[in-house]
């Protein structure tokens, strides 16, 4: 795996875990005996998706597990005036001839819908560590590339809506 990871997610994942595990998995024990105790398991279709639902929430708890166990974790401070990760940045596509604002973040926490890219992309591994004003030139395939402008950058932090996909 090796996902890079600041400490706040790191922070995220292990809540995740909790809950799974306190909450999530009671309620899937509990689900099971219930639907166990119907009767002819041969036939009962609530004992079998219960199994399913507490299988699946014990896969989810290791692969979190796993994520944070092999996570690089990397630092989500930079300089004022130069983009980090939790940064949000105003670029201006030059081919487009448009601007649109993005939040860098680590993978596990990219979602483009959302406008909030990752830092491993190609437009988010070119902005970090460059500063507004700067043409910045974006290698998006072995063969193509393009060329943006940093028009601004708002130093934001992790807010509370950025979340862990999945939770």
């Amino acid at each position: 795996m090796n996902d890079q990871l600041t400490e706040s997610d790191i922070k995220k994942i292990q809540e995740e875990i909790d809950y799974r595990k306190l909450v999530v998995r009671k309620e899937a024990i509990e689900a099971v005996k219930e639907a166990r105790a119907q009767g002819d398991l041969s036939e009962n279709f609530e004992y079998y998706a219960a199994k399913k639902d507490k299988n699946k929430n014990e896969s989810r708890i290791r692969y979190l597990e796993r994520m944070i166990k092999t996570a690089k974790i990397i630092s989500d401070k930079s300089k004022d005036d130069e983009v980090g990760i939790n940064n949000t940045v105003s670029v201006y596509f030059e081919e487009e001839d448009e601007t649109e604002n993005y939040k860098i973040v680590t993978t596990i926490r990219g979602n483009s819908l959302d406008g909030r890219i990752s830092n491993e992309s190609p437009l988010g591994r070119a902005l970090l560590g460059h500063r507004a004003g700067e043409r910045v030139f974006v290698q998006a395939t072995a063969d193509y590339g393009y060329y943006v402008v940093i028009k601004s950058i708002e130093k934001t932090g992790e807010a509370e809506s950025d979340r862990i996909r999945g939770f």
